[in-house]
């Protein structure tokens, strides 16, 4: 695993569509919240970046019952930016290379490990599940090549590596920011988007499996 990585969880956003009234990182997911979930994911990662926003207070105090050296960022403009200007400010101060993780996300277990093995850049995706889905579309080796509201090969979900001197403050999305450099190395993962109710109640499925 290469050590000068950074882990940028992004958990700004309000997270209307989901209707629970809460911001996603503290939906309860089988007795835990959500960035409970994502915290045990890295639990050995020594650089994890938390960026906050909506509920900022709350999304704290509940990380620090389970960790004390999180390093949290604010996004103070999460009212009017999406996750992509989350990415940039979290790994801003970050190690070379970022690992973004959406705070709506849960990826099964096995496969964070992988994707914390992978050396260098790389978008990982899944296949398709959410109610609205951004899609990939890909290659024969499964390097992803666009992404497209209408149609793809899979789901994006996130992760994705990158470079931090590669990231530029934008109001737009994740894929936004990856979308120059592009063909980039894709690699198919288990995952769930929390971004409906619908949504939500698969994530309970899902996580059974674990």
């Amino acid at each position: 695993m290469s050590s000068a990585k950074s882990v940028v969880i992004s958990c700004a956003g309000i997270g209307s569509r989901l209707g629970l009234a809460t911001t996603k990182a503290l939906i309860n997911i089988n007795g835990k919240s959500l960035i409970r979930w994502q915290l045990e994911l890295f639990k050995d990662i020594e650089d994890v970046r938390i960026v906050i926003g909506f509920q900022a207070n709350e999304v704290v105090e509940e990380v620090r019952k389970y960790r004390d050296d999180v390093v949290f960022v604010y996004n103070h403009r999460y009212f009017e930016t999406k996750t992509g200007a989350s990415f940039y400010l979290g790994a801003r101060d970050g190690n070379e290379y970022a690992l973004e993780y959406d705070g709506d996300l849960l990826v099964h277990p096995d496969d964070v490990k992988m994707l914390l093995e992978q050396e260098g850049e790389w978008v990982a995706y899944a296949d398709k599940m959410s109610d609205d889905a951004v899609y990939v579309k890909t290659n024969q080796v499964g390097d992803v090549l666009a992404f497209s509201r209408d149609q793809g090969d899979y789901e994006w979900t996130g992760p994705c590596c990158l470079k931090k001197d590669r990231l530029r403050y934008s109001s737009g999305h994740v894929f936004n920011q990856l979308e120059p450099y592009l063909p980039m190395k894709g690699i198919k993962v288990r995952a769930c988007d929390i971004d409906t109710y619908d949504d939500y109640q698969r994530a309970l499925e899902f996580i059974k499996g674990w």
